[in-house]
């Protein structure tokens, strides 16, 4: 992902996903054409509340105001990191100081990835945790499985196995329409497919030619059948029990849709600049 973030656009509400949980918006320009992105978090309020991924730090006290606006800082107990890419862990050291008794759950990797990572992450608020482990969170148990589609190796998406909510981390990615829209339900079914295209090879994983795709579909299989009820993309609307079967063979067709040009300086100049350019979606449909 790109680590120089301009400030989002707009403010979109949380969204409750299931019971206490909820996804936390942060909505990113792509800095050429009004396409635009989400940048999302979530947060579980339950017995010992949990935020997972912590934004973009291009506008901390909103999204700290966002979070907080569900759940006291006092009461949360834990961090569940991702991956560590600027726009997952950018509010990270901000929450380590506004909520004393959380905890940090993530990989060795995520860890040592971390600029002065014993000096942020002192040891006794750091839990180690890797693919296919189960942790403890008071009234429910959370899983870590990895998502299909990532753009780091260490990579880690998380099952709520109460409520059946999945963070798929970067997996299902896509752009937005100039309006954000809750769920991908209200998405063009053409623009949906074509923004997960966009995002998968220009943003996310433009090694997706060189993947074998029999055994991508059998991944993919093998994360359907978790069984998940929700999916919270980092980057994508809501993805709803109805819209789950339709996702997944988004996903699968990756491997087979033919990538849009990238963009060259010559969009960035007319948007700079001004001209048409700054009102079409990136890349146009």
């Amino acid at each position: 992902m790109d680590r120089s973030l301009a400030a989002p656009r707009q403010r979109v509400p949380a969204t409750r996903i299931e019971r206490d949980t909820y996804l936390v918006h942060q909505v990113q320009g792509t800095n050429a054409g009004a396409s635009s992105f989400y940048v999302n978090s979530m947060v579980i309020r339950g017995r010992e509340p949990v935020i997972v991924d912590t934004g973009t730090c291009a506008d901390v006290s909103r999204w700290l105001d966002d979070v907080f606006g569900i759940v006291d800082p006092a009461d949360v107990r834990w961090f569940v990191l991702s991956h560590d890419d600027a726009d997952h862990v950018g509010n990270l050291s901000s929450l380590i100081a506004t909520c004393p008794s959380a905890v940090v759950v993530c990989s060795r990797e995520v860890f040592a990835r971390q600029p002065d990572a014993f000096a942020l992450l002192p040891a006794d608020r750091c839990r180690w945790i890797g693919e296919g482990d189960t942790f403890d969170v008071g009234d429910r148990r959370l899983l870590l499985v990895r998502p299909p589609v990532r753009d780091a190796a260490a990579t880690s998406g998380v099952l709520d196995q109460l409520t059946g909510v999945y963070w798929g981390a970067d997996a299902f990615a896509c752009l937005l329409p100039n309006q954000p829209v809750e769920t991908v339900a209200e998405l063009e079914p053409e623009f949906w497919a074509h923004g997960m295209a966009v995002f998968a090879n220009h943003l996310l994983s433009p090694s997706l030619d060189l993947i074998d795709e029999v055994r991508f579909a059998a991944l993919c299989d093998q994360t359907q059948a978790l069984g998940m009820t929700t999916i919270a993309s980092a980057h994508s609307p809501l993805i709803t029990e109805t819209s789950i079967d339709h996702a997944f063979a988004l996903l699968r067709d990756l491997l087979r849709t033919a990538a849009a040009p990238h963009p060259d300086h010559r969009l960035l100049a007319r948007h700079v600049h001004g001209g048409h350019a700054a009102t079409e979606p990136w890349p146009s449909l």
